[in-house]
Parts: structure tokens; C-alpha cells; sequence
């Protein structure tokens, strides 16, 4: 993502390739409509793991492995 920040206005200018970045506009509407999705059970949350905060290593190792299919969740 760096990279493509610095490099990709150059890369624009003398390539055939445009990079740029896209980001969607905030909306307060969108965060109640998913909240609204949450509290009636339309959208549930897949957690594959949870963890204690003394046990944060061995999440991050969890996740490194690339295994994970849901959140991997951090309990304090």
C-alpha cells in the first residue's frame, strides 16, 4: 500500500498503468443499516478464535499461518 503511494503518481506519469487509490465515502446511514443487520441476526460474525491479552503471540502466530476463517478475537 506504501509503495503504491509514493510510486504510483510516477508510475501514472510515465507507464501505461494508473494507479490511484479508492475510497468510499462515509456514511452514518450505512452503520445503521449494519447495525440494524447485527441486532436482528441478518449478518452474524464468524469468530474462529479468541485469546486471552497474554496470549496476543500466539494469535498473531495463528493468523500468520493463514488458517484463519473468521476473526481471530483479543479478550482483555
Amino acid at each position: 500500500m506504501l509503495k503504491v503511494n509514493l510510486l504510483g503518481p510516477w508510475i501514472s506519469k510515465i507507464g501505461a498503468q494508473k494507479f490511484g487509490m479508492l475510497m468510499p465515502e462515509e456514511d452514518s446511514s450505512d452503520l445503521e443499516v449494519m447495525k440494524e443487520f447485527l441486532e436482528t441476526g441478518k449478518v452474524v460474525p464468524v469468530i474462529d478464535q479468541q485469546y486471552a491479552f497474554s496470549e496476543v503471540p500466539e494469535a498473531i502466530r495463528y493468523l500468520e499461518k493463514g488458517h484463519a476463517r473468521g476473526k481471530v478475537v483479543i479478550t482483555m
